[in-house]
C-alpha cells in the first residue's frame, strides 16, 4: 500500500490501531461504566448442546417450495416443546411458510441450502397483538416469532426469506394512489420478530428480501446478533420500511461482524412513540448497546435514534466500515413525543455516506392524540472520533425550538465533503472540538446520489 505523504500514513496507521484494538481502546460504555464480559464472550451456537434434532424432511415436511407447509413446520416446534425442547433442522432445500411461533427449550438451524421462504399471500398471516412502530397494536406476525423465551438460538449458514415482491409493489402502489398513507396500512409481514425474551443468539444466516421490518427486538435483554447478512433491493423495485435491525425497549444488546444493506435504516433504535409514551409500560429505554466490526451497504442510515424512540443511553457503534449510506448518524427529533437521545459514541469508522452527520426534527405521522406538546427533545453527550469519511453534506443539524443539541465532543476527523456546511456545527451547544480537518472538493468517487439530503417521507 502507497501513501502519498506522512500524513496520510500516520493517519492510516492510527485507524489501523484502534480499530484492531477493539476492547482495549474502549472498555467501557460512554457514561463511565464498565462493559461486562458477557459482550466479549461470543461463541458459535453448538446444536449438539441443544436437545434433539428435529429435521423437517423426517417429521412430515416435504422438501417443495411450491406448497404453503406452516401447520406442519409449527407441529415439529410443538412436538419439540412437549418433548422437553430441540433444534428445528432445515436441511438443504427451500420451504414455504408463513408465521410460525417458537416455544421455550425450541431452536432454529438452518443448514448451507436451506431456506425458509414466506408466503406472499397477506392472507396466510393471522393476525395478532404484537408491537409496530412504537405500539402495541393488532398487527401480522413475522415469519419467525420466539415470545417470552429464555435462551432462544438460531444458528446456521442458510437463508430466511421474506419473499417481499409482491408486497413492495403493493406497497408504492397504495402510496401512488393515497400519499398520505401509512407504512402499516399495506399490510405486511416481518421476518423475524423476537420479543420478551432473554439470552438470545442470532447468528450466521441470511435474512433477506423483507415485507417490512426485517428483525425486530422488543423488550428483551442479552441479544447477540454475530455474523448476520441482512439484505433488501433499492432496485429495480425499492423494499420499503426494511429497517434491518430495528431494537425497541431492549437491555444489553450485541451486533457484530454483520453485513447490512437495506432500502431503510440499518440499526434503528426505538421505543415509543406519543405525548405520554414515556407513561406507557408497553414502552421503554435501550440501554447498553454495542454495534462493531460490522460492514454497511446502502442504507438510509447506518445508526438511527427514532423515529419511534424516547430514551436511548449507552449506545456505542465503532470499528465499521461503511459504503454508500445516505446518512452515518441520525438523530430523528420528534416533536410529538419526549426524546432523550444521550451518552453515545461514535468511533473509528471509515468509508463514504451522504451525510455524515443528520439531526433535523422529524415529522412523520405527527400526532398529538389531542394532548400538550411534550418538553423539548433533547441529544447530549454524544462522541464522534477517528472518522475518515468521504460524503456530500458533512454536518446537517437544524436549528429548533422543539429540541436541543449539546455537549458533542468531535476529535479526529478526517472529511472530504462536497458540501461542509461548517456553520451548521453553530447549532451544537458545548461543542468540543480536537483535530478536526474538514476539506471540501469539487468531486467524488463514491456512487451515491450527490442531490440535498431531505427527509424520507415514503419509504
Amino acid at each position: 500500500m502507497k501513501y502519498r505523504n506522512t500524513s496520510n500514513f500516520l493517519w492510516s496507521l492510527l485507524i489501523l490501531v484502534l480499530s484492531s484494538s477493539g476492547f482495549k481502546s474502549q472498555d467501557k460504555f460512554p457514561d463511565g461504566t464498565t462493559i461486562p464480559k458477557w459482550f466479549k464472550e461470543n461463541k458459535p451456537t453448538d446444536i449438539n448442546k441443544l436437545g434433539k434434532k428435529y429435521i423437517l424432511t423426517e417429521n412430515g415436511v416435504k422438501n417443495d417450495s411450491t406448497i404453503l407447509q406452516t401447520k406442519q413446520i409449527q407441529a415439529i416446534i410443538d412436538l419439540a416443546a412437549k418433548n422437553g425442547g430441540g433444534v428445528v433442522v432445515v436441511p438443504k432445500g427451500t420451504f414455504l411458510l408463513s408465521s410460525v411461533f417458537f416455544k421455550q427449550g425450541t431452536h432454529l438451524h438452518l443448514e448451507n441450502g436451506a431456506k425458509l421462504k414466506g408466503s406472499d399471500d397477506i392472507n396466510d398471516f393471522p393476525v395478532v397483538t404484537t408491537r409496530m412502530e412504537g405500539q402495541t397494536v393488532k398487527y401480522f406476525p413475522a415469519l419467525i416469532n420466539a415470545d417470552g423465551l429464555d435462551g432462544f438460538t438460531i444458528s446456521g449458514k442458510g437463508t430466511l426469506d421474506g419473499n417481499g415482491l409482491r408486497f413492495w409493489k403493493s406497497f408504492w402502489k397504495r402510496r401512488e394512489w393515497n400519499p398520505k398513507c401509512t407504512n402499516m396500512d399495506e399490510m405486511r409481514p416481518r421476518i423475524l420478530y423476537v420479543s420478551n425474551s432473554k439470552n438470545v443468539q442470532v447468528e450466521g444466516i441470511t435474512i433477506k428480501n423483507s415485507p417490512f421490518w426485517s428483525t425486530h427486538y422488543y423488550k428483551s435483554d442479552f441479544v447477540k446478533l454475530l455474523n448476520l447478512t441482512i439484505l433488501a433491493p433499492k432496485e429495480p423495485v425499492k423494499a420499503p420500511s426494511t429497517d434491518a435491525v430495528d431494537i425497541d425497549a431492549c437491555t444489553n444488546f450485541l451486533i457484530k461482524n454483520c453485513y447490512m444493506s437495506v432500502n431503510d435504516d440499518a440499526i434503528a433504535l426505538k421505543g415509543g412513540k406519543g405525548p405520554k409514551s414515556d407513561k406507557d409500560p408497553n414502552n421503554g429505554e435501550n440501554r447498553n448497546i454495542l454495534i462493531e466490526d460490522n460492514s454497511f451497504g446502502f442504507c438510509h442510515s447506518v445508526l438511527t435514534c427514532g423515529s419511534e424512540s424516547i430514551h436511548n443511553y449507552n449506545v456505542i457503534l465503532r470499528n465499521s466500515k461503511v459504503k454508500d449510506a445516505s446518512r452515518l448518524l441520525h438523530l430523528k427529533m420528534r416533536p410529538d413525543t419526549p426524546q432523550h437521545y444521550e451518552y453515545l459514541t461514535v468511533e473509528n469508522i471509515t468509508g463514504n455516506v451522504k451525510t455524515f452527520l443528520y439531526v433535523k426534527g422529524w415529522n412523520q405521522f405527527f400526532d398529538l392524540k389531542g394532548e400538550e406538546r411534550p418538553k423539548k427533545g433533547l441529544a447530549n453527550n454524544i462522541t464522534i472520533k477517528n472518522i475518515d469519511i468521504s460524503c456530500g453534506t458533512a454536518f446537517s443539524i437544524e436549528k429548533s425550538d422543539l429540541f436541543d443539541v449539546k455537549d458533542f465532543t468531535f476529535e479526529n476527523f478526517k472529511i472530504k465533503a462536497l458540501k461542509p456546511e461548517m456553520q451548521n456545527l453553530n447549532n451544537i451547544q458545548n461543542l468540543k472540538q480536537k483535530n478536526i480537518n474538514v476539506t471540501q472538493v469539487a468531486s467524488l468517487t463514491q456512487s451515491y446520489d450527490k442531490k440535498d439530503d431531505s427527509d424520507i417521507a415514503a419509504k
